[in-house]
């Protein structure tokens, strides 16, 4: 029994280790890069913004330190246009924390040098040593994961080609798509990019493409030509219904709610006595909290597993049903020893172990709990972060 618990408890500690290495885990390879005041703007430069054409910008203009804005008119500008001022300033430094900030998380797959590959991309960070090239099409998988974030580190250039395309699917958002460019970033003639770039240098958008996203360049020009920019807002997690959502029959109106196929007087219409309250419509013992062990937990650790699911909940149950049954083993002991004529020193030895067990054996059902709201907090908080 001792050596069971042991094992218990030690199982609970590694647990708990592996999540909170998997905190820091989650924290270097997931979650949107934070742009700041920068996430206002279509287009970004460091020297000059030149637009050739009638060029639709959907959000913000902005230019810091330089002060040339060339082109607007006739291109068109959705929101502000800051040349040179605090705001472009501003915007300048939140781009070179974001800039780093993609630079600097962990490498979850490589590039050899092309975008292009006939399996899809799925949420993660790919570096690329050099430059990359995108002739074809590239296409970001969601998995079904609105907060799929994918970042593209590259080296030096990122050049997509004529008609080239980046393709979301299953849930991918244009949010969440990051290119952080080592050196500049050159869109081919008609191709159709989606998400943020984030050059060190320069950026040129040839005619004809369409950027589902941003252009933001450091320290050199952005060139447009006759070029659309649009920015999709990024749907919240809770946006997409879950199956807990689904109306059901007892969702819909009551026979004093309105007229319904069903809401009609019928014989069984009338007042009976099995139309008033019964014992069993009131609230039950059942119904209202119950101790466990998650109540031991901290408040914002308990408030996670309650909010997630049945499995929780029965994890805490079955901690609480081992607890109690090994409580009532430990009396039952101690009130059989007591009884006995000299057998005081074997009942409380017994009881020792007994207690010694049932205390090892919380003790690593508590740890795996812990363990658990860690993730669950770990994960919430990455959530919020990529909507701030």
């Amino acid at each position: 029994m001792v050596t069971t618990a042991l094992i218990g408890l030690l199982v609970g500690l590694v647990v708990l280790a592996t999540a909170l290495g998997s905190v820091r885990a989650y924290a270097a390879a997931d979650g949107a890069v934070l742009l700041g005041t920068t996430e206002s703007y279509s287009v970004l430069g460091a020297t000059t913004v030149t637009s050739t054409g009638e060029t639709e910008l959907s959000d913000d203009l902005g230019v810091s330190p330089g002060l040339a804005i060339v082109g607007f008119p006739p291109g068109r500008v959705g929101g502000a246009t800051n040349a040179g001022n605090a705001a472009a300033a501003q915007a300048q430094s939140d781009l070179t924390i974001a800039y780093d900030d993609a630079a600097g998380r962990d490498p979850t797959g490589t590039l050899s040098g092309s975008l292009d590959r006939s399996a899809p991309f799925v949420a993660g960070v790919y570096q690329a040593s050099s430059s990359a090239l995108l002739t074809g099409t590239l296409t970001l998988d969601g998995q079904d994961d609105p907060n799929s974030v994918f970042i593209f580190q590259i080296g030096s250039a990122l050049t997509t080609a004529t008609n080239s395309t980046i393709a979301l699917v299953n849930g991918a958002q244009s949010c969440n798509v990051f290119f952080q460019v080592g050196s500049s970033a050159d869109l081919g003639v008609d191709s159709e990019f989606v998400g943020t770039i984030l050059a060190l240098t320069s950026i040129t958008v040839k005619s004809g493409a369409t950027v589902d996203g941003r252009a933001l360049a450091r320290n050199g020009a952005v060139t447009l030509d006759d070029n659309v920019f649009t920015s999709s807002a990024c749907l919240e997690p809770s946006a997409s219904p879950s199956p807990d959502d689904e109306p059901s029959a007892s969702d819909g109106p009551s026979p004093s709610g309105g007229p319904g196929p069903s809401d009609g007087p019928s014989a069984s219409d009338g007042p009976s006595a099995s139309d008033g309250p019964s014992p069993s419509d009131g609230p039950s013992a059942s119904d209202g909290p119950s101790p466990s062990a998650s109540s031991a937990l901290p408040t914002t650790v308990q408030t996670e597993f309650e909010t997630e699911g049945p499995s929780a909940e029965a994890t805490a149950t079955s901690i609480e049903r081992e607890s109690q049954e090994g409580s009532a083993t430990d009396t039952a002991t101690a009130v059989s020893g007591s009884g006995r004529s000299g057998g005081d020193g074997g009942a409380l030895a017994q009881t020792g172990s007994s207690g010694l067990t049932t205390a090892l054996g919380l003790g690593g059902g508590v740890l795996v709990l812990a363990a658990a709201g860690v993730l669950v907090v770990a994960r919430r908080r990455a959530q919020a972060g990529r909507h701030e």
